[in-house]
């Protein structure tokens, strides 16, 4: 796991180099050395496993009061990966930030915390999840994929995603629960 390159919104892409004979191949999948030299002293606690039919949208989705840290992956399959910073203060307030992610081509999204995370899966896909903070229900949050404030390009071709309830039934961006931004420590906490 190498750092591919990092945003000043604090959001990193991470190669994942494949090492391959005739025995098939291995992909370092996490080192919480590299990881940490980007984004402080991160540590993984829970790891998720999500698998989306082609089509399906998930998001946008984040945790509000113990804010997680995510370090994505595709086993297999492609997402168009989004993350959008809810941290008020921040530089890159209310801005969203795309990027393919590809099983073909290894690599991993470190998402900061204070920022909310989707995902269309371009075709049929398998994710892996690292995250500094167990998932909690009653801190559970997530906005309108289709927000008009943050108008996301999302790679529809015309087609209507595969979207959950809760999904729908989002909050628009402007009426969401957000996060203060601590600029001189690097730390969101709920807004209030």
């Amino acid at each position: 796991m190498k750092l591919r390159s990092a945003h000043p919104a604090g959001w990193a892409l991470f190669d994942a180099p494949v090492h391959r004979d005739e025995r098939g191949w291995l992909i370092e999948a996490l080192r919480i050395d590299v990881l940490r030299a980007h984004a402080g002293e991160v540590e993984i606690v829970q790891q998720n496993l999500s698998h989306s039919r082609c089509g399906v949208l998930r998001g946008l989705h984040y945790q509000l009061g113990a804010p997680q840290g995510k370090l994505v992956q595709v086993i297999d399959g492609a997402v168009h990966d989004v993350i959008v910073d809810l941290r008020h203060g921040s530089p890159h307030f209310g801005t969203s930030f795309a990027n393919v992610l590809r099983a073909a081509h290894p690599r991993m999204l470190w998402v900061p915390p204070g920022f909310a995370h989707g995902f269309l899966a371009l075709e049929d896909s398998l994710m892996l999840y690292g995250l500094t903070q167990p998932w909690d229900a009653t801190l559970d949050r997530a906005i309108r994929w289709d927000s008009s404030q943050l108008a996301i390009d999302w790679p529809l071709a015309g087609a209507q995603p595969l979207v959950s309830q809760r999904d729908r039934e989002a909050p628009d961006f402007a009426q969401a629960e957000l996060f203060r931004f601590d600029a001189a420590a690097g730390t969101a906490a709920a807004d209030g």
